[in-house]
């Protein structure tokens, strides 16, 4: 998505990305960046939390009217939870669910080889 915002922006249409991997997007230079502290794939907020989401909205549209400047970063005042603990179990993988993986991992194997037979 930063890469189309950067085309987006020369083309004079104004954009603003909303999300996590802070390091990435700022790298890719886009124009305006609202940085949410949040697992990948929540970029508005947490499940159900329609204040949060509502208000980190408001804020990309903000910086829609009101900046300018290139490759600028505000950051949400929002956390995901209190602890943070999402940061400790993020991408964790349990014992438990180490078969159940594997098996995904070799039926997607078999379907992409399906697919590019086919």
């Amino acid at each position: 998505m930063s890469l189309i915002s950067r085309v987006l922006e020369q083309e004079g249409i104004s954009t603003v990305i909303i999300g996590s991997a802070r390091d990435i997007v700022e790298l890719c230079g886009v124009a305006r960046f609202l940085f949410t502290d949040f697992p990948l794939g929540n970029p508005i907020g947490t499940p159900f939390n329609r204040e949060m989401q509502e208000a980190n909205l408001k804020m990309g549209l903000s910086m829609l009217e009101n900046v300018d400047a290139s490759r600028t970063t505000w950051v949400s005042p929002f956390k995901w939870d209190e602890k943070q603990d999402w940061r400790r179990r993020y991408m964790e993988i349990r014992d438990e669910d180490h078969g159940m993986l594997l098996a995904k991992g070799e039926q997607r194997k078999k379907q992409r080889r399906a697919s590019l037979q086919g």
